[in-house]
């Protein structure tokens, strides 16, 4: 039942955020230059790797430039299409095809999986979603053992009502601009290991 609402949900909203669509590649295009996409392998189910489609929202490294690290790189306009989410919305092709769900843990970085412990790697038990319950639970204000406990919780306790929530707290959450970046940084930090604390 939740793999034929991820198919319905994410037809229906491709079909009505095309326009928005458009309107969001040709400026990226114009302010950030081709490609318009940001293509990433990440983990999906099982520790399966997919590609992860975005919305760029960074700058290219341009050394020269001084455009190296991600504070560097993020543009105001890059900043205002993660504040708005609008930079996910490609990624509902993700869900169409099955890599991914509209509710579930966030895909990480493929380089993560040997560092979980076996407790956070059971996030990978479920396909990962656009949201998730660490989003509305404070995004990127938490520690990444905190985002993790979070995550497996939801594999254990997933169901038509938890996700129902989990969407509904997003559009707040999204409304209200809430966790968009990590104290002291552009962007979270890397995780290292199961055994950090943040």
């Amino acid at each position: 039942m939740k793999r034929v609402l991820d198919i319905f949900a994410a037809a229906v909203l491709l079909v009505l955020t095309a326009p928005v669509q458009a309107v969001v590649a040709l400026l990226v295009a114009l302010k950030l230059g081709r490609p318009v996409l940001f293509r990433q392998p990440r983990p999906g189910r099982g520790g399966e790797v997919f590609t992860l489609l975005k919305f760029r929202s960074m700058s290219a490294v341009n050394e020269t430039r001084g455009l190296v690290t991600d504070a560097d790189r993020l543009t105001p306009f890059g900043r205002a299409l993660r504040a708005t989410s609008l930079d996910e919305l490609p990624t509902l092709w993700n869900v169409l095809r099955g890599e991914m769900s509209l509710v579930g843990p966030r895909p990480l970085l493929v380089e993560y999986l040997d560092r979980y412990t076996p407790a956070q790697a059971r996030r990978h038990e479920v396909r990962p979603g656009i949201t998730g319950l660490a989003q509305v639970r404070g995004r990127n204000n938490l520690s990444w053992e905190a985002k993790f406990a979070y995550d497996v919780m939801y594999v254990d306790r997933r169901s038509f009502a938890v996700d129902l929530v989990i969407l509904l707290l997003t559009v707040s959450s999204v409304v209200r601009r809430e966790g968009i970046e990590h104290a002291g940084s552009a962007t979270m930090h890397e995780f290292q290991g199961g055994s950090r604390v943040d």
